[in-house]
């Protein structure tokens, strides 16, 4: 199976650093997935008005109003074939806000042949689905910008409630660490959330062990 990543960018993704190539192009068959563990420097959130929508996010999985720094967290990347028999690749991430309290952000990136478009589905039942538009600069590094969103049945997202997301993802062979940037706005509201930091990759072979479980959805959408 063709890595999701890899079907988007296209002749682009060999542009990507190394590092990189290797870490999104978990399919499956090379590697089953891949680790990260490592710290945020920066977890942060937009106005306190802002924290009740943040804070309903929770609920899903999608976003929380929390902030800190130096925030411990991992990410979770998991090749699969959907019940839809859509390549997939899980993003789960887990960020400890404050002892004993985690928080996570559940997504899973789906590739539409029909369409031709990596599709993010966020939360624990894929409520959110967002397209992605991809791109590798001059260093490297990949970018993700945010396009049209949908709530589940195709129910187009409002721009006044849709999240514009950001992000920006390299490798610095200095310190031998991945470095990830994320800043999501709204056009009314301005800043609503985004983190910033650094982590280490363990990579999972392929052998034979199932997805976990726990970094699947609970439900997946039919539409893409």
């Amino acid at each position: 199976m063709t890595s999701v990543f890899q079907r988007a960018l296209g002749a682009d993704f060999d542009r990507l650093h190394p590092r990189l190539r290797r870490r999104f192009g978990v399919d499956g068959r090379t590697d089953l997935g891949c680790v990260g563990t490592g710290v945020m420097d920066r977890v942060w959130r937009g106005a306190a008005f802002t924290a009740p929508f943040l804070r309903l996010g929770t609920l899903r999985h999608v976003l929380f109003p929390e902030t800190g720094t130096g925030v411990p967290f991992t990410i979770e990347n998991y090749a699969y074939t959907d019940s839809y028999r859509r390549p997939t690749l899980t993003f789960v991430r887990t960020f400890e806000v404050a002892a004993h309290r985690r928080r996570r952000f559940d997504a899973t990136m789906v590739w539409s042949p029909r369409r031709g478009v990596l599709v993010d589905y966020l939360g624990t039942h894929q409520h959110l689905a967002v397209d992605l538009h991809l791109d590798v600069d001059a260093a490297g590094a990949l970018t993700i910008r945010s396009g049209a969103q949908r709530f589940r049945g195709g129910l187009p997202c409002p721009p006044a409630l849709s999240g514009e997301a950001h992000l920006r993802e390299w490798y610095d062979d200095r310190t031998g660490r991945f470095h990830i940037e994320v800043r999501v706005t709204n056009r009314r509201f301005g800043p609503l959330f985004g983190y910033t930091g650094s982590f280490t990759v363990d990579y999972v072979p392929p052998d034979g062990a199932p997805v976990p479980a726990a970094v699947r959805p609970l439900r997946e959408n039919p539409r893409d």
